[in-house]
């Protein structure tokens, strides 16, 4: 018999979105989270670089600033109103972190270490300003060790290892979720009065990614399948600098500190594409300009990567021809042993995963999928929406990646997803526990697991069928030639070909392991269907749009076009079709005009 549990406030993922919701809706609502990862190994903790937020700790810096940047940074597609109450909120909650116990690196008379990190500039000067706080390059794992430490203390119910398979609804109204328990097999139902999704993205769409293995679109495909829309479901990022071949990251702290991109014939290229800021440039920038050199036959060796080189002597040389300072005005200046202090775990990445040593020799890096500037619409409390219109959909909130407020836009700035999810996990936390209060168990229905058995029987049903690894491969080698870092109308038709084709195929999928304890063989399966459903969405959506703007480059089509193209797509899904419509998107002080670095 199905276990039914009831709680308040249910919170889906245990990541630090996840966690800072649970925090805050905990302290007025009974709240519960569930977790298909014990909480510590969620992909937080894989966040390198830092935090973004105008203290002012080392150099002038201001909240506008911030705000300026980032509406930049996202091609001006960003809601500036989001992004504002994002960038004033920044320097509270990074203080507010500090105080839960996070162990940020300090400067010399005690205050929170700031560096430099692309597209966060100066905007008096032009010049990158030091506005990322950060932990050594642990800061999304402080983050998360932290937020979990405190959820504990405020005792927050944690159901760690349940994989949420459906979301419950009783006329429009989020009630629940259902979840398998992976170590018996069993579903589990549990009724709730709100429902914060905080699952994450979905990079493993992609051939290369930096995403971890459970970063399956989850959320976004669950809401899908319920009716609900996605939003900008074809701005995904290329984060610049993956480690060749594996996808591992390489913070953009490591170009913060001053490292530099060379290409095959030993030039710092970066000055050729953004000639004021060069290197620290957006990431959609200097993915662009990695593809360009390796497209021109600039690449190390002629193959398809270049080099990061963060070897003292160069940061140095280099740091001496752009006239770098330290906020006293001394010249910039690092040795290995201050580098390696910095950043010791890209160190040990490079040792460990290619037999490198960063400080005596340059990393090869390619452009690695990232992250989803796309998701769950909802407006600056976490709230979900089902329409263009800006319809609340009761009880249903959702914060982090999986989410989508906007305040990204067409490109994200490195620092600025940490500060998404603490900011608006908070804010999903605080309005689901102030929702819960004045709220109702909506009833359940009948038999609440029968569409999540559906799913899982027609997998378990099926013998010597389709196997997973080879629709995942099929998928992740067609959406990273079709849909990745610069696209083609041919291609993008050619992939929503490929995607209704491997969704047709996986009906037919089939698993060797039909046990109950554990099964991964099972869920891996399920993760695959919703993996197609949201590659299949953003193709359809990338195909509609005939311009550039972000990470969406396409070469058909190389100018950005604000007369047709400010706005944001909804899809949503029926079948193989996907529909879709847009909705302006919300300007206050910023007019569009072309970017410059």
């Amino acid at each position: 018999m199905t276990q039914t549990h009831q709680h308040e406030v249910i919170i889906v993922g245990a990541g630090g979105a996840g966690l800072m919701a649970a925090l805050y809706a905990s302290r007025g609502a009974d709240t519960a989270v569930l977790s298909k990862l014990y909480p510590t190994r969620s992909h937080t903790g894989a966040a390198q670089g830092g935090i973004g937020a105008a203290l002012g700790n080392l150099e002038p810096d201001k909240v506008e600033w911030h705000s300026f940047d980032t509406v930049k940074g996202s091609d001006y597609l960003g809601d500036q109103d989001a992004i504002d109450y994002m960038c004033a909120q920044a320097p509270e909650v990074v203080y507010e972190l500090e105080h839960m116990g996070l162990p940020f690196s300090r400067t010399d008379d005690g205050k929170i270490a700031q560096r430099r990190f692309g597209g966060h500039t100066n905007n008096d000067t032009k010049q990158p300003v030091l506005r990322s706080c950060y932990a050594a390059d642990r800061t999304g794992h402080m983050i998360l060790q932290t937020l979990y430490q405190n959820c504990i203390k405020n005792k927050v119910h944690f159901y760690d290892e349940f994989h949420v398979l459906d979301l419950l609804m009783n006329d429009g109204v989020a009630n629940g979720v259902v979840a398998v328990e992976l170590a018996t097999g069993e579903l589990h139902v549990f009724h709730a009065k709100s429902v914060v999704f905080a699952t994450g993205g979905h990079g493993r769409i992609w051939e290369l990614t930096s995403n971890a293995y459970a970063y399956t679109g989850d959320g976004v495909a669950i809401t899908l399948r319920r009716g609900l829309p996605a939003q900008d479901l074809e701005f995904f990022q290329f984060h610049p600098t993956g480690i060749l071949k594996l996808g591992i990251l390489i913070t953009e702290g490591v170009r913060g500190e001053g490292g530099v991109l060379i290409n095959g014939k030993g030039e710092r290229f970066m000055e050729r594409y953004a000639p004021t800021v060069k290197d620290l440039a957006s990431r959609d920038v200097v993915s662009r300009s990695i593809y360009l050199e390796i497209r021109d036959g600039n690449g190390i060796k002629g193959d398809r990567y270049v080099h990061l080189d963060m070897r003292p002597e160069v940061v140095n040389h280099y740091a001496e021809l752009d006239g770098r300072t330290l906020p006293d005005g001394t010249p910039y200046r690092v040795t290995g042993e201050q580098l390696l202090s910095k950043v010791p775990d890209i160190v040990d990445f490079c040792r460990t995963y290619l037999g490198i040593d960063p400080i005596k020799e340059p990393m090869p890096i390619q452009p690695t999928a990232h992250y989803a500037m796309g998701g769950i619409p909802t407006n600056v409390h976490g709230q979900a929406l089902s329409d263009a219109q800006g319809t609340i959909v009761p009880g249903l909130f959702a914060a982090g990646e999986v989410a989508c407020v906007s305040v990204h836009g067409a490109n994200r700035l490195g620092t600025n997803s940490l500060l998404d999810l603490v900011v608006f996990g908070k804010e999903a936390g605080k309005m689901a526990a102030e929702y819960a209060k004045s709220a109702d168990y909506k009833p359940l229905e009948a038999n609440p697991t029968d569409f999540t058995r559906q799913q899982l029987d027609r997998i378990l049903g099926k013998s010597g069928g389709e196997k997973v690894v080879t629709l995942g491969e099929e998928m992740k080698t067609k959406m990273m030639d079709d849909v990745g870092v610069f696209r083609t109308a041919e291609g993008m038709a050619s992939a929503i070909e490929k995607m209704r084709e491997l969704r047709e195929r996986y009906k037919n999928v089939s698993v060797d392991d039909h046990g109950k304890r554990f099964n991964t063989d099972l869920l891996n399966a399920w993760e695959l269907g919703c993996l197609l459903d949201v590659a299949l969405a953003t193709a359809v959506s990338a195909h509609a749009r005939p311009e550039s703007r972000g990470a969406h480059a396409r070469e058909d089509f190389p100018k950005r076009n604000d007369a047709e193209w400010l706005k944001h797509t909804l899809a949503w899904m029926d079948g193989d079709q996907v529909r879709l419509e847009y909705k302006p998107v919300t300007i206050t002080k910023y007019e569009p005009k072309e970017r410059v670095y």
